[in-house]
């Protein structure tokens, strides 16, 4: 399952997946895209059409990924591979219907409710695989606690920014958690990447996007790293890693604070609605 994959960085993930014989679950938000992805999926990697599966589901909604999950385990029976790729930036502080600060619930909330939900199944088809699609911009996150939905101080970078630390210390507690059970669970910076990562955002953003774009990494490269998180088999046996460039590298200093983790996981668990554990 790729979240995330009706373009960019989600859409070639799936594309080398499928080219791999996976058969492969394309969640998107919109159905005509999904549709017009899912075709270029299948004709780019050569797949059977019906190894390329699509389920809706919108990240803004705490219940659509709760029935996202529901129509998942109904349909299958196993779950090999999890890619966390969704996400988005935002030039102004926008609420969901869940009263949750936009970037923070679709980068980060819905993504550790959608894991949480499926991990009964990712254990049952042990060895399985969880990929955490974060960003470089984590370095440059905190986790406020005082402010999570950023209702005192609202900026676009600092949402960003810690809305993808929190995808880290998630992958880390995370991979602690699972210990012995046959999941592993990685993070990965795709690098700059071209694609619709900004697509929401106008104004600074939208020009930068603009005028650094040629020197920008193409979806397909930047998909790379997480296609071989999710396959390679000398990554197999890996867990609780931040990768860049197929390589695992250090993180920010911040997101090895396990006491920060513990602390995110438990709001974490209150926010999703989901029960202790």
């Amino acid at each position: 399952m790729v979240t995330g994959s009706s373009s960019g960085i989600g859409k070639y993930t799936t594309i080398g997946l499928a080219k791999l014989g996976a058969i492969v679950v394309m969640v998107c938000r919109d159905r005509s895209k999904g549709e017009v992805a899912r075709e270029e999926v299948v004709r780019l990697s050569g797949s059977k059409e019906e190894n390329v599966d699509l389920m809706l589901a919108d990240l803004a909604s705490l219940d659509s990924v709760r029935e996202l999950s529901d129509r998942f385990l109904q349909k299958y029976q196993k779950l090999h591979v999890l890619v966390n790729n969704a996400g988005l930036i935002l030039g102004r502080r926008r609420v969901t219907g869940d009263a949750l600060e936009t970037t923070f619930e679709v980068n980060y909330l819905s993504q550790f409710l959608l894991t949480n939900l499926l991990l009964g199944v990712l254990k049952a088809s042990a060895p399985s695989r969880i990929v955490n699609v974060s960003s470089g911009a984590h370095t440059s996150g905190h986790m406020n606690f005082d402010d999570l939905q950023g209702e005192r101080k609202y900026s676009m970078f600092g949402a960003y920014g810690q809305s993808k630390l929190a995808q880290v210390l998630f992958t880390y507690e995370l991979a602690e958690r699972l210990q012995g059970t046959g999941v592993t669970v990685n993070c990965v910076h795709p690098g700059f990447v071209n694609s619709n990562w900004g697509r929401q955002s106008a104004g600074a953003l939208s020009f930068f996007l603009k005028l650094v774009g040629p020197l920008s990494l193409s979806p397909e490269k930047g998909a790379d790293t997480s296609v071989y998180l999710a396959s390679a088999p000398d990554v197999a046996n890996v867990t609780g890693k931040y990768f860049t460039k197929r390589k695992a590298v250090p993180s920010s200093k911040e997101s090895y604070d396990k006491a920060e983790a513990e602390r995110l996981w438990q709001v974490s668990l209150t926010l999703a609605k989901l029960p202790e554990k």
